[in-house]
């Protein structure tokens, strides 16, 4: 990587292509490359340049670059079988890794390489990348922190896989017809995957259904239905340091594909229905809507990443060599110190009781042990404050899908309570409490109380959500075990989240600090030397201008939506979701419309509202307030009187590609959560780092966001967690704010009345309902408005100055050091797992192989090119 920040033109066409902070290519590589791209052409693709597509150039591309990460990857695994390190396995139901080609080729160093090579073959790298499907394997915020979390885990050279499944259709398509959302199938697969690998070789049989006998004085589990678990395989680079670690993704597949009984009787569907159905496990994402109804099918997802999972670990701890196919290691007792297994939600927390299973039922082991080994490799993360949101299978259903896992459930929760009884004799009120099966109407597991009586470690997302978990939702157990519960803020990745999306303000960056921010996000504090340097603030208002421009430019594009680049750029994007409270942003908008039209001549400035984000397709609220913000969007957007001093923007599907478009343009984020309901946020993080202001609750991670960069450098509105529960306790009516508030009284009327879908007068009436019935407004928006309206006018009033404006932006970013994924997996690395992250590269797949006596050193096989890639992977 060179120190200089060097920007040159590589195509004539109006819009260039900046080299970023990686520096000049080298010939040499262009030539390289350009060699590899069409050999990959000729060979892979079996096309000629007369005949190919943009879509086949990019799958070039794309082999192009994995076959710098091959040499890497294999040379990686390896070396953890030769130096035998404890693995780290992240189990998540949910992957929202979004593209890959820009994000590979930064973190390899070959991005100014492959720009060049194909802008010498005449094609551009921003065309051909638009061919690529986002990898949409999550829901929101806990699928893209799970990514972010592999990306640092690689950088950190620790010895990690993320497991979780290979979704046929990742999350939906979200269209926009009339106002509404509609949902369209994700087929990200139609075109294939260049990034994954296929495993048959590690095919894993996962067991459902049947049930358990006593045999020779043990349980057992048979007349079970088998799936088989297929895996693929996907390469997870560091930054610069040869590490590529791996996500395995798991596929459900028929044990038997083809009834040959069924074909020659003539019943062609019944002989292929067996592999339809059993492959229906991976078929399709699960939409998250917070409430689980206790569906079959989410249970055998569940379970079915869990089994093959654990299979697969535990293979690998006993095949301890690389390369082995016999058994190397079949003593448990050093498992937990070769192994930890973190639990991302509840979603693996099956994991505990498929443990147990394996290693009691399977492996032999005495229950004693085995629990001592469950318990020291597990770790769980909590990721929701709300009680309705935590998995509660009924005991029925667990009993139909996994009767033997129901049993050991039982046992884990009777020898659990016999502790509980032992020091708190005659409690039962605490046994209750603490009971992982809840009583009632129906008998219900707690799958949270269970993945903390496993784990030795639980752990909330920012410290307000630790702090609440330890005094709300898991008060009990925090009680018994205060010694288990740990904090660990979430944090982002900057190599995707500043370095991929901001290559311009990377580069500004770059030329006051150098680089090395990139792995060392704090180094970023650095930046307040330069906060009164003329020229630096000019900079990154240029940046920010710039990237204006560039986002107004998309929108007219692909949305034909007309905005202006001077104005305010309000930003709020996340799932639609009636605790994020995008309705609190809809009445804001309101009012500033009938400010306007009441005063049309006054002094305003101009703001383009944007929000983004998916409803789950059953939650029927979310999708209303799409509706509102889209109507109210017509309003405003088409009244004359208004012109372009207020826009009203929705970001139809709204996902990873859109938010590295729109994030580097933003001017203020909105993070404005009722507090005590959000349990991190991380969009808040990527709006920070890219230098935008945020208007905020203190809730989630915002509170820390304010201690970092000071009260004077963030809008904080509303009420704490205290008076939220202060009110609530006193009775909350949500119509004394309405009634003693003109501006909230008109546009709440506004919404009931139909001004904004005069087509249909009552089609927002339940939205006014829900917040004005009796026990209405859980979210409590009508109390936080006129702070909220308040803050937004300070918002305005500092935007008037800009100099002020980006002084503020600067010490953002300056501070947004700590809310690096880097260092959250450094925490979970020292505090939870048991091992040590460095930042020292591995060798080069042209040096000697680590440990052994020419480490480091150029190998005969070095050839062409190499020499010089040698160089470049040693700065």
């Amino acid at each position: 990587m060179s120190k200089s920040s060097t920007k040159v033109p590589l195509t004539d066409k109006d819009r260039r292509k900046q080299i970023s902070i990686r520096g000049l290519p080298l010939l040499e590589n262009v030539a390289s490359v350009k060699k590899t791209f069409n050999r990959h052409l000729h060979f892979t693709i079996v096309k000629d340049r007369n005949v190919a597509t943009n879509r086949d150039y990019y799958l070039s591309t794309a082999y192009t670059v994995r076959d710098h990460l091959v040499g890497r990857w294999i040379r990686t695994q390896q070396h953890y079988y030769d130096t035998d390190p404890k693995r780290v396995y992240y189990l998540s139901l949910e992957y929202y890794m979004g593209r890959s080609l820009s994000n590979m080729m930064i973190n390899l160093g070959i991005e100014s390489e492959l720009d060049e090579s194909l802008y010498e073959l005449g094609l551009s790298i921003e065309e051909l990348e638009e061919f690529e499907e986002d990898a949409g394997l999550g829901n929101g915020g806990l699928g893209r922190l799970a990514a972010c979390f592999l990306d640092s885990m690689a950088t950190l050279g620790l010895a990690g896989y993320g497991y979780g499944l290979r979704y046929e259709f990742g999350i939906f398509q979200q269209t926009i017809k009339d106002g509404f959302q509609c949902e369209e199938p994700d087929d990200w697969l139609r075109y294939g995957n260049p990034w994954e690998v296929p495993r048959p070789e590690y095919q894993i049989p996962v067991n459902l259904y049947g049930r358990v006998i006593e045999q020779n004085g043990k349980s057992k589990w048979v007349d079970t239905k088998v799936i088989m678990a297929m895996p693929y395989d996907t390469p997870v680079p560091g930054f610069n340091n040869n590490v590529v670690n791996t996500l395995r993704l798991w596929s459900a597949k028929a044990a038997q594909k083809f009834n040959f009984q069924f074909f020659n009787d003539g019943e062609y569907l019944n002989a292929v229905s067996e592999q339809s159905l059993a492959e229906n496990v991976t078929r399709v994402l699960y939409p998250n809507d917070n409430y689980m109804q206790g569906k079959e099918l989410r249970l055998k997802q569940e379970y079915f990443l869990v089994a093959a999972t654990l299979s697969d670990i535990i293979r690998r701890y006993k095949h301890s060599k690389f390369g082995v196919s016999s058994a190397t290691r079949d003593d448990f007792s050093t498992f937990p110190d070769k192994v930890a297994i973190q639990l991302n939600d509840t979603h693996p927390a099956l994991t505990i009781a498929e443990l147990m299973r394996l290693l009691v039922d399977i492996e032999g082991l005495e229950w004693d042990v085995a629990w001592d080994v469950t318990r020291r490799a597990c770790a769980y993360t909590n990721h929701t404050l709300m009680p309705e949101a935590v998995e509660r299978w009924t005991v029925g259903l667990l009993e139909y899908v996994l009767p033997r896992h129901l049993q050991i459930i039982y046992y884990i929760n009777l020898r659990h309570l016999q502790e509980v009884a032992a020091r708190y004799p005659g409690d039962d009120n605490r046994i209750r409490n603490l009971s992982i099966v809840e009583e009632g109407d129906e008998k219900r597991i707690n799958m949270a109380y269970l993945a903390i009586v496993g784990s030795h470690v639980v752990n909330g997302v920012a410290k307000i959500h630790s702090d609440l978990l330890k005094t709300t939702l898991f008060k009990s157990f925090y009680e018994l075990t205060p010694e288990k519960f740990q904090n660990k803020t979430n944090g982002i990745t900057p190599r995707r989240w500043l370095v991929l999306s901001n290559p311009n303000l990377s580069d500004a960056i770059a030329e006051k600090i150098g680089e090395d921010w990139i792995t060392k996000l704090d180094d970023l504090k650095r930046l307040r030397e330069f906060v009164n340097n003329e020229a630096f603030v000019r900079d990154i208002q240029q940046v920010k201008q710039e990237n204006k421009h560039r986002l107004a430019e998309w929108l007219l594009k692909t949305q034909h939506q007309q905005i202006n680049p001077m104005s305010l750029y309000d930003m709020q994007v996340k799932r639609i979701h009636e605790y994020k409270r995008q309705l609190l942003n809809v009445l804001h908008i309101i009012t500033l419309y009938n400010r306007i039209k009441a005063k049309p001549d006054g002094k305003y400035v101009p703001r383009t509202v944007m929000i983004g984000g998916k409803a789950a397709p059953g939650y029927h609220m979310a999708k209303k307030i799409i509706k509102l913000i889209n109507s109210v969007g017509k309003v405003v957007n088409n009244d004359p009187v208004i012109g372009d001093r207020l826009k009203v923007v929705f970001l139809e599907n709204y996902r990873v590609t859109m938010a590295e478009q729109i994030i580097p343009a933003a001017d203020l984020s909105e993070q404005i959560s009722l507090a005590g309901m959000e349990a991190s946020g991380t969009s808040n993080m990527k709006f920070m780092l890219n230098g935008s202001m945020t208007i905020c609750t203190l809730d989630g991670a915002n509170v820390e966001m304010a201690e970092e960069v000071g009260d004077d450098n963030i809008f904080i509105f509303g009420m704490t967690v205290e008076d939220v529960d202060k009110r609530r306790e006193q009775g909350y009516r949500a119509r004394e704010f309405y009634e003693k508030n003109a501006e909230l009284k008109q546009a709440m009327d506004q919404i009931r009345d139909g001004f904004f879908s005069p087509e249909n007068p009552e089609l927002f009436h339940e939205i006014f309902d829900s917040l004005m019935n009796e026990h209405g407004d859980h979210y409590m928006l009508l109390a936080d408005y006129e702070s909220y309206i308040k803050c937004q006018e300070r918002v305005s009033e500092l935007f008037k100055d800009p100099i002020a404006w980006t002084k503020k932006c600067i010490l953002n970013i300056a501070a947004s050091g700590k809310f690096s994924s880097d260092r959250t997996i450094a925490e979970y690395a020292r505090e939870i797992w048991g091992v040590t992250p460095t930042l020292h590269p591995l060798p080069h797949p042209h040096e000697g192989r680590p440990g052994t006596k020419n480490e480091g050193e150029a190998t005969a096989t070095t050839h062409g090119s190499s020499a010089s890639l040698h160089e470049q992977a040693k700065k």
